[in-house]
């Protein structure tokens, strides 16, 4: 049979959550990989260095996927910064619960945290970009490197909150993930409010939420 010479990122993306889940490891080689898969090593090697280079290039695939997908919505340019990253997330979820049993064996399957950090370093980068294109009301500090601290700060916070709200929804065995899509709108929230120095009912409401839930467990 004669090899496919016209393999994408995407093919090779497919092939590769497609053997994990089957085999539930990585393939043993790239040259292994390639052949059972009929198409020549050297494809792959023009889209990725290696399988870790794979994996990370999921989860910012997953990204990408969502953003474009919101562009494409004109109530989403529309919208304030709360509902963009509300939509941001909803969206975002979406895709990863079509893809779970992949995201689950990528983010549980090793116990080893720190790859965890390293396969998630694209989507990082990427999510914190996106939140400082949110017109997110902040203080007005008036001096440079001040705004530049509270950015970052507001970006970071959003990407530990992202990260909480994905432990959350891995966690989560409600029925169509409902409990998840009430931590996201609650989190969200009770963040705009903090920022916006807001009355602190949200936050409350947060946080008797995840009491609640905690003591459920």
């Amino acid at each position: 049979m004669a090899k496919k010479k016209n393999i994408t990122q995407l093919d090779i993306i497919t092939m590769y959550m497609d053997y994990v889940l089957e085999h539930n490891e990585d393939p043993k080689s790239v040259y292994k990989f390639a052949k059972e898969n009929n198409f020549e090593e050297q494809l792959f090697y023009n889209s990725f260095a290696s399988f870790e280079a794979i994996k990370k290039s999921i989860f910012t695939v997953f990204f990408e996927n969502t953003v474009s997908l919101l562009h494409k919505s004109e109530e989403f340019e529309n919208f304030d910064a709360r509902n963009q990253l509300l939509s941001f997330y909803f969206t975002f979820f979406e895709n990863l619960t079509a893809n779970r049993s992949y995201v689950v064996y990528a983010l549980s399957g090793h116990g080893n945290k720190l790859k965890t950090l390293q396969i998630l370093s694209g989507l990082r980068t990427n999510f914190k970009k996106f939140i400082g294109t949110l017109n997110i009301e902040k203080l007005e500090l008036k001096q440079e490197r001040l705004e530049k601290i509270q950015d970052k700060a507001i970006s970071e916070s959003a990407w530990i909150q992202l990260i909480m709200t994905m432990q959350f929804w891995l966690n989560d065995t409600s029925s169509s993930f409902e409990k998840t899509d009430v931590f996201i709108e609650k989190s969200v929230n009770a963040s705009f409010d903090v920022l916006n120095i807001a009355p602190v009912k949200s936050v409350i409401d947060f946080g008797k939420f995840l009491f609640k839930e905690k003591m459920m467990k």
